[in-house]
């Protein structure tokens, strides 16, 4: 699907079972961001905080790799730093990328590294001069990740989906990669509470050993509008895109997963934030609904 968000393009890079996905992101854009899973691992995600001085990012990171997986960013700083983009600083300008990464250890011997993120810009730069659609399924951020977790072995791919919403000339993107511990919903669907048993004996295994159970589950994406937003009101878009998902997943946001959404805002169409917040959850909703079995 290709990008209806003008300025906007996205990039990835692979290695074994796993990789990294990369959204450029025009000069002055807004961006914050909000965590509801229990288990996030991330990076740069405080100076969105709408009461830091930060106002503007200049890219944002979907990666796996878990919490080893964030080095990625390393790599899209290099690149943009070539470019001379970031925040201006007596030391030169620093680019600012947040970062968000899902577990996929167990599906690969690799890990992305900052080689990886520098080819996911590189490639993202590439990308936006021909205005290259966006790649889904089991690429960049998604190249390991699963959905039904809860199920073993029965799992099944999620992967990096993607889907938009618009209204005149307000368009909503969402990004995401879906690696959850619930299940993902085909329209219509009834959730079940079979999840429940999985917790059960996570619970009573965890009061034998003495063990934590494990958090190796997380769907993590990007929300991106040509709405103008400031650091508020991509917060609540950012919220929205956690509502899309709890609509999308079940059960959503438990203690295993590390669900989190960076919202960014281009600021090209005056619209009010509640419409830009709904248009965020139906495609967020959408996006991973794309995901589910037989989609």
């Amino acid at each position: 699907m290709a990008l209806g968000i003008g300025g906007v393009s996205v990039g990835q890079a692979q290695v074994a079972g796993s990789g990294c996905t990369v959204v450029l992101l025009p000069p002055g854009t807004t961006a914050s961001a909000e965590v509801r899973g229990g288990a996030p691992a991330s990076r740069e995600l405080d100076v969105l905080n709408p009461l830091m001085t930060v106002q503007q990012i200049d890219a944002a990171v979907l990666t796996g790799g878990s919490a080893f997986g964030l080095a990625c960013a390393d790599g899209v700083m290099r690149f943009l730093q070539e470019q001379g983009r970031g925040v201006p600083t007596p030391g030169g300008r620093v680019p600012i990328v947040p970062t968000l990464a899902l577990f996929d250890l167990a599906e690969g011997s690799a890990r992305p590294t900052a080689e990886e993120g520098y080819a996911a810009a590189q490639a993202a730069w590439e990308n936006g001069a021909v205005r290259a659609p966006v790649a889904t399924g089991a690429v960049g951020a998604g190249t390991g990740a699963k959905a039904g977790r809860w199920r073993g072995p029965a799992a099944y791919p999620g992967g990096l989906v993607y889907a938009e919403r618009s209204l005149g000339e307000l368009v909503v993107g969402a990004l995401c990669a879906v690696n959850a511990f619930g299940d993902v919903l085909a329209l219509g669907a009834t959730p079940s509470i079979d999840p429940a048993q999985v917790f059960a004996a996570l619970d009573a295994s965890s009061r034998e050993s003495g063990s934590e159970p494990p958090r190796t589950h997380t769907t993590i994406g990007v929300l991106i509008t040509n709405a103008r937003l400031d650091k508020t009101g991509c917060h609540i878009l950012a919220q929205g895109g956690h509502d899309g998902l709890a609509r999308a997943i079940h059960p959503p946001h438990t203690r295993l997963d590390g669900d989190a959404f960076i919202a960014a805002a281009t600021g090209v169409v005056q619209a009010d934030v509640d419409t830009v917040r709904m248009l965020g959850m139906l495609a967020v909703s959408d996006a991973i609904v794309s995901a589910a079995p037989g989609q």
